[in-house]
């Protein structure tokens, strides 16, 4: 059995340009080219933790909370939440840091799961996560509560 790794050690910290061909008509960062750098940021996370390819198994919610404008910094902080066995919640954070006004806003936040794969891409058991901080503790706890929404709600449209 792996040794648990901390928390902290899985952390991704991504910085990214927001250039015209990200946006719509708007000005505004388009959802899909978000959900990429969460899921590439997300990935990153998994695989530091788990030392392996992992595959986006779900995406749990991804919340909108501020426009992202056109030359804007965006940096998203990925982190493991909680391992449970091939799977592992990762949860992103997102801050919108606007160049010209040096304003830095928590603009979304996203969760995704993850399962770690071998060479057959198949899954394989993920070394335990702990939580060190009290954040990390709450995280761990929160992420536990949401898997267990997540198949309470598969099991029902089966």
């Amino acid at each position: 059995m792996n040794k648990p790794i901390k928390i902290s050690d899985s952390q991704i910290i991504m910085t990214e340009l927001v250039l015209p061909h990200h946006t719509n008509q708007l000005g505004n960062l388009l959802g899909g080219q978000l959900m990429h750098w969460i899921d590439i940021c997300a990935a990153l996370s998994a695989a530091k933790h788990s030392r392996r390819v992992c595959v986006t198994a779900s995406v749990d919610n991804i919340d909108f909370h501020h426009p992202i404008k056109l030359g804007n910094a965006v940096t998203l902080v990925a982190c493991i939440n909680r391992v449970f066995n091939t799977s592992m919640e990762v949860g992103v954070e997102v801050f919108t840091r606007s160049l010209k006004e040096g304003t830095n806003i928590h603009s979304n936040t996203a969760f995704l799961t993850f399962v770690a794969v071998d060479d057959d891409e198949n899954p394989v058991k993920i070394a335990e996560a702990y939580p060190e901080t009290e954040d990390e503790k709450r995280r761990h706890e929160e992420a536990l509560a949401r898997r267990q929404y997540r198949l309470k709600n598969r099991s029902k449209s089966n």
